[in-house]
């Protein structure tokens, strides 16, 4: 069952955020204001699930691993996606 729940975040991490903000309560109290989560849920899909898996299981504490694993979600948020390259 994790690697389905797993699956499905990396096919759709923007319908995988809906679903934990509706069904969870992960969202409630890691953000001060509404802005961080909307924004990361358009432009920073993965990032901001790692974070919020950070804060609710990790505890907020930043580690080797936390950081390493963070990096690793911001450059798949931010790498072009094959679909807007140009095909020859």
């Amino acid at each position: 069952m994790p690697f389905l729940i797993g699956l499905l975040i990396l096919i759709a991490p923007r319908l995988s955020i809906a679903a934990i903000w509706y069904f969870t309560a992960w969202f409630e109290g890691v953000f001060e204001t509404a802005l961080w989560p909307l924004l990361g849920f358009f432009f920073t899909p993965f990032t901001l699930l790692w974070y919020s898996v950070v804060e609710n299981v990790y505890g907020g504490q930043w580690d080797t691993l936390q950081i390493v694993v963070g990096v690793i979600a911001l450059l798949i948020d931010l790498s072009p996606s094959s679909s807007k390259r140009k095909k020859e």
